[in-house]
């Protein structure tokens, strides 16, 4: 099956058999990363009425302008429902990652832990995260050349504005906000505090959802 992004015009190939039956699937678009939705065909369309699920699919595909082939997906489309929050922890300390993720899920995120930076890159490059945790060493010797912080930093506008971003520090103070700035993210934690991970978060997600809520409404 051939489908092409609305957003920029990309063309891919996907193998039928990775289309689900009934039901309506969605991936973003590795070039843009617009939502592609693809429907169920005629005689299916009862069922995904039926059962109202929209979930990203593993699809395998190829672009056919420019011989584009994404690294193996395996693992990356997650059958996860579309309305749901999902986060990416980027920690090598396993005690620090613990809390992170334990605080991650009692605020109601579906939680994706990667061990280096090639697997957090390859997530980070096929799924609009709502919520990344990373430590500033996580793949580095050197904070200065973290990867997924660089990665992020480099995302179209609209797209990093989707994304709220908690850097783990042990040289910043947390909640300095001017470091954050600094560092393009929206939030720092010291490791001295992630005790109190969970309090942090649910503070200052919302905060940073309102924000962005008022700031798109004075554009329109």
């Amino acid at each position: 099956m051939e489908i092409t992004c609305d957003n920029c015009q990309s063309k891919f190939k996907i193998a039928d058999e990775k289309i689900p039956t009934g039901k309506t699937a969605s991936f973003p678009c590795p070039k843009c990363k617009n939502r592609i939705t693809i429907k169920p065909a005629e005689e299916t369309q009862s069922v995904d009425e039926q059962t109202g699920i929209n979930e990203d699919i593993d699809f395998g595909f190829e672009e056919e302008d420019n011989g584009y082939v994404p690294e193996s997906s395996e693992g990356v489309f997650d059958f996860t429902e579309e309305e749901g929050k999902i986060a990416l922890v980027c920690e090598s300390d396993v005690v620090v990652k613990e809390k992170v993720i334990k605080a991650l899920d009692l605020l109601e995120y579906h939680v994706n832990e990667v061990t280096d930076n090639r697997d957090a890159l390859r997530q980070l490059r096929y799924k609009i995260y709502d919520a990344v945790v990373v430590d500033e060493y996580f793949g580095t010797k050197n904070p200065e050349t973290n990867g997924v912080l660089i990665y992020i930093q480099r995302l179209p506008m609209d797209i990093r504005r989707k994304i709220f971003v908690a850097l783990i520090s042990d040289r910043y103070r947390t909640m300095d906000y001017m470091m954050a700035f600094n560092k393009s993210v929206n939030l720092i934690i010291n490791k001295e505090n992630t005790d109190d991970i969970e309090k942090i978060l649910s503070r200052n997600i919302p905060e940073n959802e309102m924000f962005y809520r008022i700031f798109k409404e004075l554009r329109k």
